[in-house]
């Protein structure tokens, strides 16, 4: 039985003290969405099926724009002329006519995981696009102390966690202050979101603010928070040679094992304030 979109109520058998006992438990809802985009001059235009993602209901929308933006194919919220969910898994995105659109270069029609993302992708190449803004290499400065609070402040806030223990989140912060919260069965959908949510703001680029991810440091997710201009990213979990190595080649500050009072630093150390 659903409870909401996002989380569904389960029978289970649950062993405590050697004895089995038949319990109710809450578990993260994971559904696939397809995204489709409309596109090409009034009169000639086409429909194009550019992704499948396995992700958690809610934000569908935020989530479309945050992956047209990550994915190159938009550089604005007005590239979109409207959003349409066509049903509970299937959400059709509008180009505005003079915004021009490759279904040669994007035909990959991926299946993207909720665990690894988009997937399939030609080359490293084809996955680091262009990234829009150039980080000031210094700014912003933010403490160590500052930073280890985020874990808490991220933990107090993830409801849907709290209820099921199985999904991951997003946080913007602009030093202590959590200024919005996203979560997913998928890390990169969590980015999405809250990338499509600065984006349906207008308060790109995010070069005042640090991201907090509550698992690992992947490639894909430094290539996102760098292209909504993210200066600081934070994972709770490792990151990867290949997610150093890029953070590293645009002057992204990336932080790892972030629990409490420790952290490593892998690059772009010049940012943190050291107390």
């Amino acid at each position: 039985m659903k409870e909401g979109h996002s989380v569904i109520n389960v029978s289970i058998l649950k062993s405590t003290g050697g004895q089995l006992v038949e319990v109710e438990d809450k578990v993260v809802a994971e559904d696939p969405l397809e995204i489709i985009i409309k596109h090409g001059r009034k009169g000639s235009r086409s429909s194009f099926p550019l992704a499948v993602t396995m992700r958690t209901h809610g934000e569908d929308h935020e989530l479309a724009l945050g992956f047209l933006f990550t994915e190159n194919v938009i550089q604005k919220r007005s590239d979109v002329s409207s959003i349409q969910q066509l049903s509970a898994d299937q959400i059709l995105v509008q180009l505005n006519a003079d915004i021009f659109f490759n279904e040669a270069e994007m035909h990959r029609n991926v299946y993207t995981s909720s665990s690894c993302g988009v997937c399939g992708k030609a080359s490293i190449d084809r996955v680091t696009m262009a990234i829009p803004y150039v980080l000031k290499r210094t700014q912003p400065k933010v403490s160590t102390r500052c930073i280890s609070q985020w874990p808490d402040v991220l933990r107090k806030r993830q409801s849907m966690f709290e209820k099921t223990g199985g999904i991951h989140a997003v946080g913007l912060f602009r030093q202590t202050n959590l200024l919005t919260l996203r979560e997913d069965v998928g890390r990169h959908n969590a980015m999405d979101k809250l990338i499509g949510a600065a984006l349906s703001d207008q308060t790109l680029p995010l070069d005042e603010c640090a991201v907090l991810v509550s698992g690992r440091a992947s490639f894909e997710l430094v290539q996102k928070a760098l292209m909504a201009g993210v200066p600081i990213l934070a994972a709770v979990g490792a990151p990867s040679s290949l997610a150093i190595d890029l953070a590293s080649a645009h002057n992204m500050t990336l932080i790892g094992f972030l629990r409490k009072e420790h952290f490593n630093i892998y690059c772009g150390a010049e940012r943190i304030l050291r107390h």
